[in-house]
């Protein structure tokens, strides 16, 4: 008998139990939302919502995301391998209109923790929101991916009003086109509520990855250019909540924010409410650095998305899981989205053996204070983007140090454990140890490449 086949049959007979110690799986992803776009990491912006799950659970200082742009931070977050390690090379942002992307995204044998979690341990899976991993051949839609839920749209951005990118329709039910009027966030907020009311009462745990487009830019259509064009779409009520701040793009995006954040208390208030938050391990964190040209803020950190300085990816996380990790607690460690894989596995009693590659590590044992994470080894690419005129991007951090090549300003190595703004460049100071981090960087990311898919 094979697995699968054997775990739906002790799934029917109830053998499979949940309970605090399988916890239900809440991942709340953001976009284009830095460390100072969140009021717990000391924004103007108010995110009350967001800030409470901080104090009810903790804060990462040292937390990273897998890329500084979209497509490669969401491959490390769903399958906990390095991007550098994709088939089709996910260093770069999926171009929706790109007709050479029409094939080009995660690929079947690519596993996402949705298939783990579902096929290993009986979760129920749901995405609800921003997929960006895939957009042209139905096989690679979330669907085939390990989701038995997928709610939302596919390509980077869409228009928050007509769910379409500039004219042309994305936005899905399953494996369908479907027509949708409102707001982009509240209709995400919506469809994650619809999913959670009832989940108390059925015997699976749930992972709900719950990817909002918000606060990115909106994707709207120019007539008298006819072409898509990138604007910001706040709804008039929320930018009377933040006219407090005084530059206009930044209050735009600061109402999209805001908007967002709403929509999280209201997922966190139906946990409640469907008594589910006392077996619910919830995680919000951000895909990348933030983007001033359209109001986000990294300061003080030096750097912005698509950059590998800090600003780019560096990022906000959060986690509650009730009598698991405790409230109020702050962490320095270093982790990464892609440890969140093997601790998703960790949780649901998953044995390591049975996972695949991957290139995390569990953060179950340090987020319950029981130990420190030892050092770790971080490595970062992005790809070149012609039709967004960006160059390729290299950081390898080691420790507390991190070489960075940049191909507008050139080499450089940090001490992060004194300088984490990136202020002070140590490459002709330590000349070794910089010939060391950058051939280590090199060589790491030859290996990666030349994984076997």
């Amino acid at each position: 008998m094979s697995r699968p086949l054997l775990l739906s049959l002790l799934i029917a007979l109830g053998q499979i139990a949940t309970s605090a110690d399988t916890p239900n799986i809440l991942l709340i992803f953001s976009d284009d939302q830095g460390v100072n776009d969140v009021g717990c990491y000391g924004s103007e912006i108010p995110t009350p919502h967001i800030d409470h799950l901080a104090e009810e659970g903790i804060r990462f200082t040292q937390f990273y995301s897998a890329s500084s742009i979209c497509t490669p931070s969401r491959f490390g977050l769903l399958t906990g391998r390095n991007p550098l390690r994709s088939q089709d090379s996910l260093l770069s942002a999926l171009m929706f209109m790109a007709e050479e992307h029409r094939d080009t995204g995660i690929q079947a044998h690519e596993t996402t923790i949705a298939e783990v979690l579902r096929d290993k341990a009986g979760y129920d899976t749901a995405l609800i929101g921003k997929w960006h991993l895939g957009h042209g051949d139905e096989s690679l839609l979330p669907l085939n991916h390990g989701f038995d839920t997928f709610i939302g749209h596919t390509g980077g951005c869409i228009d928050f009003f007509t769910m379409t990118y500039g004219i042309i329709p994305d936005w899905y039910n399953g494996s369908q086109h479907v027509s949708e009027n409102g707001y982009a966030t509240e209709l995400i907020t919506e469809e994650a509520i619809e999913y959670l009311e009832g989940q108390a009462t059925r015997e699976k745990p749930f992972f709900l990855y719950l990817a909002y487009n918000a606060p990115h830019f909106g994707k709207g259509y120019s007539p008298s250019a006819k072409a898509p064009v990138n604007l910001m779409q706040p709804q008039a009520a929320e930018l009377k909540r933040v006219d407090f701040i005084e530059d206009k793009i930044r209050r735009e995006f600061a109402a999209m924010a805001v908007s967002m954040d709403d929509g999280i208390g209201r997922v966190l208030e139906c946990l409640d409410q469907e008594n589910l938050s006392k077996d619910t391990w919830v995680i919000f964190l951000t895909d990348h650095g933030g983007d001033p040209t359209y109001g986000g803020s990294n300061l003080p950190l030096r750097g912005d998305k698509a950059t590998l300085f800090e600003g780019g990816i560096r990022v906000p996380c959060v986690m509650r899981w009730p009598g698991k990790i405790t409230p109020g607690s702050t962490s320095d460690a270093l982790f990464w989205s892609l440890d969140l894989f093997p601790s998703f596995s960790e949780a649901a009693g998953i044995e390591p053996g049975d996972l695949p590659l991957h290139d995390g590590e569990s953060l179950l044992t340090a987020i319950r204070g029981e130990h420190s994470p030892k050092e770790r080894q971080l490595l970062w690419q992005t790809g070149a983007h012609s039709e967004l005129d960006r160059k390729p991007w290299v950081a390898y951090r080691e420790g507390t140090h991190k070489y960075l090549s940049s191909p507008e300003e050139g080499e450089f190595l940090f001490n992060l454990s004194n300088d984490p703004n990136e202020t002070t460049d140590l490459k002709n100071e330590k000349p070794e140890l910089f010939r060391q981090l950058r051939d280590t960087a090199l060589s790491k990311a030859a290996d990666y490449r030349e994984t076997e898919h």
